[in-house]
């Protein structure tokens, strides 16, 4: 069996992007629906609109962005980022001094 060697540039993180219409109250309910259905799959919450997750690898994120695809609602978009793990170290963040900074990032590993 070959061995596989994680590293920064396999180990890879989803952004989901998504705008969705909360216009009426079935709107409202989708649209809160999805975003539990994200954290139930492990996604964390960056921003309101944008949630991040870590995956062990290519598969892991293929697995992940298949899920996501089921959980669309009929209305709104949904986009998918992936980035590399050693992309992801190089984001910048700036907080507001009245803004509580988010949690640091985790530091895991998935096994299968």
């Amino acid at each position: 069996m070959s061995e596989v060697r994680l590293n920064a540039y396999h180990i890879m993180w989803l952004f989901v992007f998504f705008d969705l219409p909360t216009n009426t109250k079935k709107e409202r309910h989708d649209a809160s629906v999805f975003r539990k259905r994200l954290l139930n799959d492990g996604f964390t919450m960056m921003q309101y609109s944008v949630y991040t997750r870590h995956c062990g690898s290519t598969e892991s994120a293929d697995v992940h962005t298949k899920r996501v695809n089921k959980l669309v609602p009929s209305k709104g978009q949904i986009s998918i980022l992936r980035i590399t793990d050693k992309q992801y170290g190089n984001i910048i963040n700036f907080w507001g001094k009245a803004t509580t900074p988010l949690p640091p990032k985790p530091s895991q590993l998935e096994f299968f």
